[in-house]
């Protein structure tokens, strides 16, 4: 006898139903420049000017921060509220921001990637990984940021898993 499928579990799921052909997309077409490319790029030059208070290293860090703090705030925001779809949608953009990092930081010996003011202005991952005497690595930093955002799509498609909104804790608190 086949079972009917639970409205409830077919619910619990559709984030990570919407969220793996998206995920599957970033994982496997690194470096592709996509609609959201355009955002991040927003929010990356608007965080060398936040922190540039900061110093120079902190300066030119502060691009590929901004794109990890932004989309970080919103999954904090929406696990804190267990909205599930919600924070799956956030953790999405914040593993793409991991890949569009690990590009960036891979390119620093190279520098092919075109960035904006042309050849006159200096390469952010350049500077941070031959001032922190990290250069020879900048393939292997690449690749950790790519694995930590691989780890980010798995996260948000397994969320349901451990957040559910019909499944709050609750914690009894007594006063004696």
């Amino acid at each position: 006898m086949i079972k009917k499928i639970d409205k409830n579990i077919i619910s619990r799921w559709i984030g990570s139903i919407i969220s793996f052909p998206i995920a599957f997309f970033y994982l496997f077409n690194r470096g592709k420049f996509t609609f959201i490319d355009y955002l991040n790029l927003l929010i990356h030059e608007g965080g060398h000017g936040i922190f540039m208070v900061f110093g120079r290293f902190v300066y030119f860090l502060g691009g590929s921060l901004m794109q990890l703090i932004i989309p970080g705030m919103f999954v904090v925001y929406y696990m804190l509220k267990k909205k599930v779809i919600a924070s799956q949608f956030f953790l999405l953009w914040l593993g793409e921001n991991f890949l569009n990092i690990s590009v960036y930081a891979s390119d620093a010996r190279t520098q092919k990637l075109p960035l904006i003011g042309g050849k006159k202005v200096i390469h952010d991952w350049n500077w941070i990984l031959s001032r922190a005497g990290l250069l020879d690595y900048d393939s292997l930093i690449g690749n950790m940021f790519y694995f930590v955002g691989a780890a980010v799509f798995l996260a948000a498609l397994l969320l349901p898993l451990i957040l559910s909104e019909d499944n709050e804790r609750n914690i009894d608190l007594k006063l004696d």
